[in-house]
Protein backbone atom coordinates (compact mmCIF):
# COMPACT_ATOMS: atom_id res chain seq x y z
CA UNK A 1 0.00 0.00 0.00
CA UNK A 2 1.31 3.43 -0.94
CA UNK A 3 -0.01 6.62 0.63
CA UNK A 4 0.51 10.20 -0.50
CA UNK A 5 1.03 12.39 2.53
CA UNK A 6 1.47 16.15 2.79
CA UNK A 7 4.27 15.99 5.34
CA UNK A 8 4.03 19.71 6.14
CA UNK A 9 0.46 19.35 7.36
CA UNK A 10 0.32 15.66 8.37
CA UNK A 11 -2.50 15.13 5.87
CA UNK A 12 -3.11 11.89 3.97
CA UNK A 13 -3.96 12.65 0.35
CA UNK A 14 -4.81 9.23 -1.05
CA UNK A 15 -4.03 5.50 -0.97
CA UNK A 16 -2.76 3.57 -3.99
CA UNK A 17 -2.00 -0.10 -4.67
CA UNK A 18 1.37 0.65 -6.27
CA UNK A 19 4.09 3.27 -6.53
CA UNK A 20 3.33 4.14 -10.17
CA UNK A 21 -0.25 5.10 -9.38
CA UNK A 22 0.86 7.32 -6.51
CA UNK A 23 3.37 9.09 -8.78
CA UNK A 24 0.71 9.48 -11.48
CA UNK A 25 -1.51 11.27 -8.95
CA UNK A 26 1.35 13.59 -8.00
CA UNK A 27 2.02 14.32 -11.67
CA UNK A 28 -1.64 15.31 -11.96
CA UNK A 29 -1.34 17.55 -8.89
CA UNK A 30 1.84 19.14 -10.28
CA UNK A 31 -0.28 20.51 -13.15
CA UNK A 32 -2.76 22.19 -10.77
CA UNK A 33 -1.89 25.72 -9.57
CA UNK A 34 -0.65 26.04 -5.98
CA UNK A 35 -3.65 28.14 -4.96
CA UNK A 36 -6.33 25.67 -6.10
CA UNK A 37 -7.63 22.49 -4.45
CA UNK A 38 -6.01 20.02 -3.84
CA UNK A 39 -2.75 22.01 -3.70
CA UNK A 40 -4.09 24.93 -1.66
CA UNK A 41 -2.44 24.57 1.75
CA UNK A 42 -4.77 24.61 4.78
CA UNK A 43 -2.70 27.31 6.53
CA UNK A 44 -3.83 30.76 7.60
CA UNK A 45 -1.43 32.19 5.00
CA UNK A 46 -1.11 29.67 2.13
CA UNK A 47 1.02 32.10 0.11
CA UNK A 48 3.94 31.58 2.50
CA UNK A 49 3.28 27.85 2.84
CA UNK A 50 2.71 25.04 0.37
CA UNK A 51 2.45 21.30 0.08
CA UNK A 52 5.30 18.86 0.69
CA UNK A 53 4.09 15.60 -0.80
CA UNK A 54 5.71 12.31 0.18
CA UNK A 55 4.95 8.77 -0.93
CA UNK A 56 4.94 6.35 2.00
CA UNK A 57 4.94 2.58 1.59
CA UNK A 58 3.20 0.52 4.26
CA UNK A 59 3.04 -3.19 4.95
CA UNK A 60 -0.65 -3.84 5.55
CA UNK A 61 -0.05 -7.25 7.09
CA UNK A 62 0.81 -5.48 10.37
CA UNK A 63 -1.75 -3.75 12.59
CA UNK A 64 -1.18 -0.89 12.80
CA UNK A 65 0.42 -0.74 9.36
CA UNK A 66 4.20 -0.85 9.36
CA UNK A 67 5.95 1.97 7.48
CA UNK A 68 8.58 0.49 5.14
CA UNK A 69 9.97 3.58 3.40
CA UNK A 70 9.20 7.20 2.59
CA UNK A 71 10.08 9.30 -0.46
CA UNK A 72 9.96 13.12 -0.52
CA UNK A 73 8.57 13.53 -4.03
CA UNK A 74 6.93 16.86 -4.82
CA UNK A 75 6.73 20.38 -3.44
CA UNK A 76 4.02 22.76 -4.63
CA UNK A 77 4.00 26.38 -3.47
CA UNK A 78 3.60 29.96 -4.69
CA UNK A 79 7.24 29.80 -5.83
CA UNK A 80 6.53 26.86 -8.12
CA UNK A 81 6.68 23.09 -8.45
CA UNK A 82 9.81 21.20 -7.39
CA UNK A 83 10.56 17.55 -8.12
CA UNK A 84 13.68 16.00 -6.59
CA UNK A 85 16.39 14.93 -9.00
CA UNK A 86 15.44 11.62 -10.58
CA UNK A 87 11.71 12.28 -10.43
CA UNK A 88 9.68 14.38 -12.78
CA UNK A 89 6.84 14.24 -15.17
CA UNK A 90 6.25 10.76 -16.63
CA UNK A 91 9.55 9.26 -15.39
CA UNK A 92 7.82 6.53 -13.41
CA UNK A 93 5.29 5.66 -16.13
CA UNK A 94 8.10 5.21 -18.64
CA UNK A 95 9.91 2.85 -16.28
CA UNK A 96 12.83 5.23 -15.63
CA UNK A 97 12.11 5.40 -11.93
CA UNK A 98 11.43 2.47 -9.70
CA UNK A 99 11.41 2.47 -5.92
CA UNK A 100 14.36 0.61 -4.43
CA UNK A 101 13.73 -3.01 -3.49
CA UNK A 102 13.25 -3.57 0.20
CA UNK A 103 13.28 -7.02 1.74
CA UNK A 104 9.92 -7.81 3.27
CA UNK A 105 9.84 -9.49 6.67
CA UNK A 106 8.74 -13.11 6.55
CA UNK A 107 6.05 -14.62 8.73
CA UNK A 108 7.08 -15.40 12.31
Amino acid sequence: MFVIEDARHAEWCGQFPDFKEAIAELERRAEIPWDQVPNLAPCMNPISCGRGYEVVEYDESFLPWKELRRFAVLEVSASGVKWPEGFGINRCQKGWLKPPVVARPGPD
